[in-house]
């Protein structure tokens, strides 16, 4: 083509027009690109008050760019093919993660009642889709049998990815309603997901010319499928565990093991598709029957999650987009809307209604059986992805296709709203002092979070654990919990992990630490098997800034009662304490403010107690009530230390000697008389339980000091007895008369005025303390972290 020469004697060789047309083109590209991530996240963080998953505004920004039409024009038909195979890579990339995070053979098990409760949800839903979508024309090119089990299957699944992360980020996945709705989702999306894999053997997309060509297609994929099956399935494990043991935990991963593992899935995830079955329900099965335990697996996941979540989703919904045109949608049909309606009313009343036929069996409550039938209506994004298929084969027409899109996006925003409504009826029902020693359940198990500095703290933390067990019906779980700060060295050995310990640590000083620590405490419970005490190994590992709410946040999550920390200073040879550690010691007073629970700190002056009950000797320990609600809790938890065989309990109990000479004339002037009043009442009353329950059996020793004011009271302090640890309530006393003025002095505000008086240097060495405060509650948690039962 010969040149083209303009009037201003320039010469343009039509190559570079071309390249300058794809060059705008390819510009446009980005730009539409570059746009779909940039406002998906900023419109995500527009609905956080509304807690909105991210699939929400992938799809809603996705749906919007992709409609323009200069972003429609900028992308020709090669790179929509391009478009088109990332994204296909990438549905099989989630089916695999999918499949890998479920357990298959849980089938095979009597089902509990989670599952249940899904599999009623799914087949009510699975059957009221199956007598009503042929009667309303939905399909376009297909089987009318192939198309309603496909549409039926696809309306009884449930978006367990979506879900589970919801109800994590909401903090309910350890509730009662949270566990029962997350296992539900997930066997829900399991069993349909199965479905489909089979339903493909005997239906595929592409039609054969005739019966025989169809049974052989059928039976070709379907021994692809089950020899793809049995080697994940059987040699699979062993390849893995290999891997695994040659890289332990800790240590980084070797480049060739990551490279031969992934190898392996790709090569298992692989045989099915070569026989012509639909690669991404391949890859399902491959990650459902590969091994989820492990270091491989749990990395695979981890990284796999990250790179959809931050980088694919929102070039699929752009793609989901570009092939849904939305300008063809029929608006003005009366019969869209209805199918849409019909849809609507399908998914709900059949999940709703199986769910609550299930449940009502099984003894939930009914509100909650229907808030779970409406989260299961959830759909995820391989729900969206299958819909845009079957409309790219010509299964079925746009309107259909979107129609389709808005129910997933409508199962979808609903959901936080019923979460939402979940944690209010659950606040109404749930008593107001929960999180308390003094208000336990006594049928219920004790939970602990113990927290430790270092290995320093593990002769004074087992022996806490030991003496707080109580009975062994119904027992103590003790979460030990290493306190870290998050330095640049140990953040540059960080590795992505799953779990509540989303990160591993492989700086070898931690590892080794927390590996000792996880060792000594194994080895006490090991050799005292009757003390009825369950161990989990937690971990925080922040900054100190960031510290008091990341326990806090773990002590909610856990449903605690009590959270023991170490005091920051620590004992010394000469038998006295150091300076300490600011960065505890700020992390120590936060929490005291802002604890979900009661909260107890060790001034640990040799308090090893596990060596005189190794010896068979009897450790003496004290708990001094003066009056108070942190004194009450501390009487609360000295009784859980009496029911121990290895503990001679003393009660010291400090009265105002009203006949005194030096009785002072003044008292708490912000308090009212009424107010001190009510304070002795409950005091005398919470004492009385206690003198009767183990005082008067001769369980507990009683000690009785009458004492005019605040001197009396810092002079038999200073004298008790020898005691291995005493227990102090922190502070919280109306009446002051026997403790005005001892904070007039004190060095740490932290430990209150009897607590820092008896840690001080002036009283008696060898003695411990132990210092505990009642929860204070001075407003509503911002999710639900409690247990409460919905049968």
């Amino acid at each position: 083509m010969p040149p083209v020469t303009t009037s201003a004697n320039v010469t343009f060789h039509p190559c570079f027009l071309r390249f300058d047309a794809a060059s705008v083109s390819f510009s446009g590209k980005m730009v539409a690109l570059i746009a779909t991530y940039v406002l998906s996240r900023v419109v995500h963080h527009l609905l956080k008050p509304f807690s909105q998953p991210y699939m929400t505004s992938d799809l809603v920004i996705g749906l919007i760019l992709a409609s323009l039409p200069h972003a429609r024009d900028s992308f020709t038909s090669l790179f929509s093919i391009t478009l088109e195979n990332i994204v296909d890579f990438g549905m099989i990339s989630y089916a695999f993660v999918l499949g890998l995070e479920m357990d298959p053979y849980v089938i095979f098990k009597s089902p509990t009642r989670h599952a249940m409760v899904a599999y009623a949800g799914t087949v009510s839903t699975f059957v009221a889709a199956c007598a009503i979508t042929p009667w309303l024309h939905y399909l376009r090119n297909s089987s009318v049998i192939t198309f309603t089990l496909s549409l039926s299957i696809s309306l009884s699944g449930s978006g367990s990815h979506i879900l589970t992360r919801l109800m994590t980020y909401l903090k309910v996945g350890k509730s009662d309603i949270g566990k029962l709705s997350i296992g539900a989702g997930v066997h829900s999306d399991m069993i349909t997901m199965f479905s489909v894999v089979l339903s493909f053997v005997f239906f595929p997309l592409q039609e054969t010319a005739n019966f025989r060509e169809g049974i052989k297609t059928a039976v070709k994929t379907g021994a692809a499928l089950m020899l793809q099956t049995l080697l994940a399935a059987k040699i699979s494990p062993v390849f893995m565990n290999w891997i695994n043991q040659s890289n332990p935990e800790g240590k980084p991963l070797k480049g060739s093991h990551l490279v031969l593992s992934m190898a392996f899935m790709t090569v298992i995830c692989s045989l099915a598709p070569w026989m012509g079955y639909n690669s991404c329900l391949s890859a399902f099965m491959g990650g459902l029957f590969l091994p989820s335990e492990g270091r491989i697996s749990k990395w695979t996941i981890s990284r796999i999650n990250n790179l959809l979540s931050t980088l694919f989703y929102p070039l699929f919904f752009f793609w989901v987009g570009l092939r849904v045109d939305i300008s063809s949608f029929a608006v003005g049909n009366i019969g869209t809307w209805v199918r849409i309606f019909c849809l609507i009313l399908i998914a709900t009343i059949g999940k709703v209604g199986g769910t609550l036929i299930c449940g009502l069996t099984l003894g939930y409550h009914r509100p909650e059986l229907v808030a779970v039938g409406l989260l299961l209506t959830a759909k995820g994004h391989f729900h969206v992805y299958f819909a845009v298929d079957a409309l790219r084969q010509g299964k079925i027409d746009v309107t259909t296709c979107i129609s389709m899109v808005i129910l997933i996006f409508l199962s979808v925003i609903h959901t936080p709203f019923v979460v939402k409504h979940i944690i209010e009826r659950a606040r109404k029902r749930v008593p107001v002092q929960r999180m308390t020693l003094r208000w336990l359940d006594p049928s219920s198990e004790l939970r602990i979070l113990l927290c430790l500095h270092g290995t320093h703290n593990l002769e004074s933390g087992i022996s806490l654990m030991e003496i707080s067990r109580g009975k062994p019906a119904p027992g103590l779980f003790v979460h030990v919990t290493d306190m870290i700060e998050l330095t640049e060295k140990i953040a540059s050995t960080l590795v992505p992990g799953e779990g509540v310990d989303n990160m591993t640590i492989t700086d070898n000083s931690v590892t080794e630490m927390r590996d000792e620590i996880t060792r000594a405490f194994q080895t006490h419970i090991n050799e005292n098997v009757d003390g009825g005490i369950m161990l989990s190994r937690m971990l925080v590992l922040s900054t100190f800034n960031s510290m008091p709410q990341d326990i806090s946040v773990l002590a909610e999550d856990l449903m605690v009662s009590l959270i023991l920390l170490p005091f920051h200073k620590r004992l010394k040879a000469d038998g006295t304490l150091d300076e300490g550690h600011p960065g505890f010691r700020h992390v120590t007073r936060k929490l005291l403010r802002n604890a979900p629970c009661s909260i107890g700190i060790l001034v640990d002056r040799g308090f090893g107690f596990t060596e005189r009950l190794s010896t068979s000797s009897v450790s003496k320990v004290a708990v001094i009530f003066i009056g108070g609600k942190d004194d009450q809790e501390a009487l609360a938890y000295a009784g859980r230390v009496a029911w121990h065989p290895g503990v001679k309990l003393t009660v010291i109990r400090f009265l105002v000697d009203k006949n005194s000479e030096h009785e002072p004339r003044r008292v708490n002037n912000r308090a009212s008389v009424g107010e001190q009043e009510e304070e002795m009442k409950l005091d005398d009353e919470c004492f009385a339980e206690f003198y009767e329950k183990y005082v008067a059996g001769g369980n507990v020793a009683y000690m009785e000091k009458h004492l005019a004011n605040s001197s009396e009271t810092y002079t038999n302090l200073m004298s008790i007895g020898q005691y291995s640890l005493i227990i102090v309530g922190r502070a919280g006393r109306v009446n002051t008369v026997l403790t005005q003025g001892l904070n007039d002095w004190q060095q740490c505000p932290e430990l209150g005025p009897v607590g820092d008086v008896l840690s001080g240097s002036n009283s008696a060495s060898g003695t411990s303390i132990l210092i505990i405060q009642l929860h204070n509650i001075k407003g509503q948690l911002d999710g639900l972290s409690d247990e409460f039962s919905i049968m």
